[in-house]
């Protein structure tokens, strides 16, 4: 792809060392060749997201720039998380060494196979759209309206700036 696209990834980790864990993965992400950081939010804590008993979690937001489509990008966010610990099989809510989601992908929208644009619980996930609209306030997500305003309608529950 010739085109570099504006793309976000949701960062998120609650065991051995959150923090540590959320700081390695931005740092792999600069690493990665077909990607740019190019705007990091502030770290939160954030209490557990679904129905399962576990620790705090540590979210952050990366603004990038990406010459990867948005499914090889998905293959390489999932190809980091094996590198960084997350094994293969894992429990749906359950505590996590790391999760990257690929929230927004340009003005694409898609759904299919493992891949939905922009990411199905944004809305819903305070701990996505507080850092998201810290980096991005201005941004238009796709089909769902500006992050500023939708962050303004997020809940403060369970969330802090660390």
């Amino acid at each position: 792809m010739d085109v570099w696209q504006p793309v976000y990834i949701g960062i998120g980790s609650n065991v051995d060392d959150p923090r540590a864990q959320v700081e390695r993965a931005i740092a792999s992400l600069a690493a990665l060749a077909q990607l740019r950081v190019v705007a990091v939010s502030p770290l939160y804590g954030s209490k557990p997201f679904g129905p399962i008993a576990q620790p705090d979690f540590v979210n952050a937001v990366v603004g990038a720039l990406t010459g990867l489509g948005p499914r090889p990008l998905l293959a390489e966010l999932l190809s980091l998380e094996r590198r960084l610990g997350r094994p293969r099989e894992h429990q749906k809510w359950g505590p996590r060494v790391i999760d990257l989601d690929l929230l927004i992908y340009a003005t694409e929208r898609a759904s299919g196979g493992n891949l939905e644009l922009p990411h199905p619980g944004i809305r819903e996930r305070n701990f996505v759209l507080l850092p998201l609209a810290h980096i991005a306030p201005e941004l238009e997500i796709p089909g769902l309206g500006r992050a500023a305003e939708l962050a303004a309608r997020a809940s403060r529950e369970g969330i802090w700036q660390l």
